[in-house]
């Protein structure tokens, strides 16, 4: 008898850790949501799985946080670039682009936000994209030709016959 109780543990145990696997799948592709609901699930279905309940409960938290929409109202240009950088660095590059096309509309000129904009695409691997907004951040202020020759995030472009065309206007 103890050998199937054994077996019995082991099972839930094994289904257990498909259960949390699943959930950290939703997780790391940025489905938080989804994350969520299977990390609640996980709490009342595995409660016996002591060393993967404070970390379900840590993830939970954690999704909880990044579902959660902007409070601030946003406002000005400069509200719509620092949301749409804090986007970019958390890797949520759509987001990103929606704040910049905002911050677009209160300033179309606005030569920060092209290169950001072409940062965003960049990371993307939106290379055409990306060049197109850097030649107009470049119109704007040769100084962003300067920047996209230092900035890591450009690397793919730096031999890149386009890119080397676009930023020599700097």
């Amino acid at each position: 008898m103890d050998k199937d109780n054994e077996k019995t543990k082991k099972m839930d145990h094994m289904k257990a850790l498909a259960a949390y696997s699943k959930a950290m799948k939703d997780f790391r592709k940025k489905e938080y949501q989804g994350a969520s609901e299977k990390l609640k699930a996980f709490l009342k279905e595995f409660d016996s799985e002591k060393e993967l309940i404070d970390r379900a409960k840590m993830y939970i938290n954690i999704c909880e946080g990044r579902r959660k929409k902007q409070t601030k109202a946003l406002k000005s240009l400069d509200d719509y670039y620092q949301y749409a950088v804090y986007n970019l660095n958390m890797g949520y590059y759509e987001e990103a682009l929606e704040l910049l096309d905002k911050a677009q509309e209160k300033n179309p000129r606005e030569g920060k936000v092209f290169y950001l904009k072409a940062n965003v695409f960049c990371l993307m691997g939106t290379y055409e994209e990306c060049l197109e907004n850097l030649k107009k951040a470049l119109k704007i202020d040769k100084f962003f030709g300067i920047l996209a020759h230092n900035e890591p995030d450009f690397e793919p472009l730096w031999e890149d016959k386009k890119f080397k065309l676009i930023t020599r206007m700097a």
